[in-house]
C-alpha cells in the first residue's frame, strides 16, 4: 500500500456553512419552492460542520484530474478530500498525485483550507465497496462524509447546497445531488445516441423523487452527503463493521435503505448537480444497467440470497417495484403489437384504426416536456423526445436490460456482476448481443407455429389478443397522460 501524503490527527478550520439564503434562491431557476428552501436556509444552524470527502477510483486517469479540480472550486470546499484508489492499471495514481498536500483557497465564502491525500491500496477483493470502506475510517471523525465518483464532476455550488441542507435538519441522513451527464466532449453517432437516452433516463428518475417531497430512494455513489452519526447508527442496528457491505450489488441502494430503516430520511438537493460519466458504448451500458438491475431484485425479493435479505415492502423501494412493472408491460404491448400485427398481415386481417395514433402521440408529448424539464438541454434532448424513433430503441435496449437481470437472477447462477462491468468497460464480453440473438431464435419458432397453425386457430388467437393489447395500451396511455399533466412546481432536472 502506498501513502502520497500523511493524514492530520485534526481537521482544518473552516468557515460558517450558511451562505446567503437570498443568493441561492437568485441563483436557482426554480420558483416554486424556492421560499420555502430559503426558510431551510435562514434556519440553518450556526454549527461549523466538518466534511471529509472520499474519491473511490478505479481506472479513472481520464477524468480524475477534472473531478479533484472540480471540488478544489466549491464554494464550500471539503475539509479533507481522500482519493482511495483500488485495482487500478492506468495512471490513476499518478495524475492524482499531482494534487496531494495543502490547498489553500480563496472562495465567495471566504478563504478555505483543504488538503488532498492519496491513497493507492493496490488489490482490493472488495472493489468500490472496500475503497468506500478504507475511506470512511479516515473520515468517520468528520460530520459528513461527501462520496464522489472518480469520474464526476459537480457544479460549484453542489457541496454548499448539500450542505446547507443536510445541517439545517437532523433528520437527514443523507442527499444527493441532481445527476446528468455532459455530452459536449461525446463524439461519435453511437455514443452520442446512448447518452441522449441516459440523459433522459436520469431526468426522469430525478424528477420523480423530486415530485416525491423530494425523497430519494438511492443516495447514488456518484456525488452525495451521508451524516456520520447516520453511518454509525446503520452499522450497529445491522451488526456491520463498515457501512457499505460487499455482499450487494447496489451496494448505495441498500445503504439508502439502511439509512431510512435508522429512521433518516433520505433527500435529493432541487439545487446541487453533478456530471456522471455516462457509458458511450451497448456492451458497457449493458454491463451497467444489468448490474443495477439485478441488484435492485435482490432487494426487492421476499426472502434471502446468500447475505442480501429482500425487502419487498420498503418504503425505498416501491418505486422500484413500479419501475419494473413498467417495464414489464413495455415489454408485453411491444412484443405482443408486434407478433398481432404480423399474424394479422399475414392473413388478411389487419384493419387500421386511427385510435392506434393516440399512445405515440402522448409518448412524445410526453418525452418533449421531460427533455424541457433538463435545466442543461440541448438540442439533441428535445429532438430525442420530438421524434419518437430514438425514445424507442432506446427503450428496446432498456429492455433487454430488464430482460436480461430477470433471466440471469431466476436461473440461480451466481456471477461476479462488478467483474462482468469492469470488462465490458474494458471492451470484452459479448453478452449483450444475448436478447438479439434469443428475440430472433424467438420470432423464428413463431413463425414455425403460426404457419402450422390452422386458419380458424389463427383468427380465434387474433380475436383474443388485440382486446387485450388494446386494454393494457389504454391503461399505459392513461398514466402517460397523467404525468404529462401533473404539475412539476418549477422543477429543473
Amino acid at each position: 500500500m502506498t501513502e502520497l501524503a500523511t493524514l492530520r490527527t485534526a481537521p482544518a478550520p473552516h468557515h460558517d456553512v450558511r451562505g446567503n439564503a437570498a443568493e441561492v434562491v437568485e441563483a436557482s431557476d426554480v420558483h416554486g419552492f424556492a421560499d420555502d428552501f430559503e426558510t431551510v436556509l435562514d434556519d440553518t444552524s450556526v454549527h461549523r460542520s466538518t466534511i471529509g470527502c472520499v474519491i473511490p477510483a478505479y481506472n479513472e486517469q481520464d477524468s480524475i484530474a477534472q473531478v479533484i479540480e472540480s471540488l478544489l472550486s466549491q464554494t464550500r470546499v471539503p475539509d479533507v478530500i481522500h482519493v482511495v484508489v483500488n485495482n487500478t492499471s492506468d495512471a490513476t495514481v499518478k495524475i492524482a498525485s499531482q494534487y496531494a498536500g495543502p490547498h489553500e483557497l480563496v472562495t465567495e465564502l471566504g478563504e478555505q483550507f483543504t488538503e488532498v491525500f492519496v491513497h493507492d491500496i493496490g488489490k482490493n477483493p472488495d472493489k468500490k465497496v472496500g475503497a468506500l470502506n478504507y475511506g470512511y475510517t479516515l473520515v468517520e471523525g468528520y460530520d459528513y462524509l461527501l462520496g464522489v465518483d472518480g469520474d464526476t464532476v459537480a457544479e460549484a455550488k453542489a457541496v454548499e447546497y448539500l450542505e446547507s441542507e443536510a445541517v439545517s435538519d437532523s433528520r437527514i441522513g443523507g442527499i444527493s445531488a441532481i445527476y446528468s451527464i455532459d455530452d459536449s466532449s461525446i463524439k461519435g453517432g453511437l455514443a452520442k445516441f446512448l447518452t441522449t437516452g441516459q440523459r433522459s433516463q436520469f431526468a426522469a428518475f430525478n424528477l420523480h423523487n423530486l415530485l416525491r417531497g423530494r425523497n430519494m430512494a438511492v443516495l447514488g455513489g456518484q456525488f452525495s452527503i451521508f451524516s456520520t452519526q447516520a453511518l454509525r447508527d446503520i452499522m450497529a442496528q445491522n451488526h456491520q463493521s463498515t457501512p457499505w457491505v460487499k455482499d450487494s450489488e447496489v451496494e448505495d441502494s441498500l445503504l439508502s435503505l439502511q439509512i431510512k430503516s435508522a429512521g433518516y430520511l433520505t433527500k435529493i438537493s432541487p439545487f446541487a448537480r453533478a456530471d456522471v460519466g455516462g457509458m458511450t458504448t451497448l456492451r458497457a451500458l449493458d454491463a451497467q444497467q444489468v448490474k443495477w438491475t439485478y441488484g435492485a431484485i435482490e432487494l426487492m425479493w421476499p426472502g434471502q440470497r446468500g447475505d442480501t435479505k429482500g425487502q419487498p415492502f420498503h418504503p425505498n423501494l416501491r418505486v422500484r417495484w413500479l419501475e419494473h412493472f413498467d417495464m414489464l408491460m413495455n415489454l408485453f404491448v411491444r412484443v405482443a403489437f408486434i407478433t398481432l400485427l404480423a399474424g394479422s398481415l399475414s392473413i388478411g386481417a389487419f384493419v387500421f384504426s386511427p385510435w392506434w395514433l393516440i399512445p405515440p402521440v402522448i409518448a412524445i408529448a410526453l418525452n418533449t416536456r421531460m427533455a424541457l424539464t433538463m435545466k442543461n438541454r440541448n438540442a439533441r434532448d428535445v429532438l430525442f423526445g420530438l421524434t419518437l424513433i430514438p425514445a424507442e430503441v432506446y427503450m428496446w435496449v432498456r429492455l433487454s436490460h430488464f430482460t436480461r437481470s430477470w433471466t440471469r437472477f431466476l436461473s440461480r447462477k451466481k456471477v461476479d456482476n462488478w467483474a462482468m462491468q469492469a470488462q465490458a468497460e474494458r471492451g470484452a464480453g459479448l453478452g449483450h448481443w444475448t436478447p438479439l440473438i434469443v428475440v430472433a431464435a424467438v420470432v423464428v419458432a413463431m413463425v414455425v407455429i403460426w404457419s402450422m397453425l390452422g386458419p380458424m386457430v389463427q383468427s380465434t388467437i387474433l380475436w383474443i389478443g388485440w382486446p387485450i393489447v388494446g386494454v393494457v395500451t389504454v391503461l399505459q396511455t392513461l398514466s402517460m397522460f397523467f404525468k404529462l399533466i401533473r404539475r412539476q412546481h418549477g422543477y429543473k432536472v
